[in-house]
């Protein structure tokens, strides 16, 4: 099945209506390594993200998370002198290969960065923004869209009166969310985060998290976090990165309480970090 089936595939039943999402978006990497130039950043990491759920990557500064997750979606690619070994497998295929279109990609597997970078124009067009690029669609199919990423988001309610205002008037918990309306409008089956609430209040984190807890349903979510308590309070499966390698993952619960591996315990225990 192509990119572009998926897309009318899913866009066929409104998200966030209540009705069965088909799980899609598995994702696995398979002795995967990375490098800078010379540095080598990744070795040989074996992982499994189950789509339904959502996987932390947790581990020191410089451990490799955030080099991990940007290979997922090739982001790397935009990165001179970079290169790597192994496979990341999306639903079974390796989304290196060298047939697969970057931007397609990007598409299938959207991205939220720490600090929210949302477009100067209004609110509407912030979310408008791919999928006006990627298909020509009539005005009512996109005001569909707008609505449906948005109230997804958790921010419908907030902004319906105010669509063509600009986006950088609202808070920064409301632009990130607008950033995850803007990923979503691209109707993805992965959802990267990299640390996306680390520059928030404990008020707009909350709602990330719980925002999180709602688009598991219907998708496969990954995200980098520094935060030890939100890694046990939001996801199901926790994988510990140090120096590059992966030390251990299983559910979190487990990692949390009883890890197997004494690094990860002298991480999760704060003796090192």
């Amino acid at each position: 099945m192509t990119a572009a089936t998926v897309e009318v595939t899913a866009r066929g039943q409104p998200s966030g209506s209540g009705a069965p999402v088909t799980n899609r978006g598995a994702l696995a990497a398979r002795q995967f390594s990375f490098w800078y130039g010379e540095k080598q950043a990744l070795f040989d990491i074996d992982l499994d993200m189950r789509s339904s759920a959502i996987t932390a990557l947790i581990g020191p500064s410089g451990c490799g998370k955030s080099t991990f997750l940007r290979s997922i979606n090739r982001m790397h690619d935009l990165l001179p002198g970079t290169r790597h070994e192994g496979q990341i497998l999306l639903d079974d295929a390796d989304v290196y290969r060298p047939e697969v279109d970057a931007t397609a990609l990007r598409r299938r597997v959207g991205m939220v960065f720490q600090r929210w970078n949302c477009f100067p124009k209004s609110i509407y067009d912030n979310v408008a923004y791919g999928p006006r690029i990627n298909a020509s669609l009539p005005r009512h199919e996109l005001d569909w869209i707008v609505e449906s990423s948005l109230r997804r988001a958790a921010l419908w309610d907030e902004v319906k009166d105010r669509l063509r205002q600009t986006a950088l008037g609202l808070s920064g918990g409301q632009q990130q969310r607008l950033c995850i309306a803007r990923t979503l409008a691209n109707d993805p089956e992965v959802l990267l985060l990299d640390e996306p609430a680390s520059a928030l209040d404990p008020i707009a984190t909350q709602k990330i998290e719980e925002l999180l807890y709602e688009l598991k349903r219907e998708l496969t979510v990954v995200i980098v976090t520094h935060n030890l308590q939100q890694a046990a309070r939001a996801s199901d499966y926790t994988a510990f990165f140090y120096m590059g390698r992966l030390i251990e993952v299983g559910p979190t619960d487990r990692m949390f309480t009883a890890p197997q591996e004494e690094r990860t315990n002298s991480y999760i225990t704060g003796r090192f970090g």
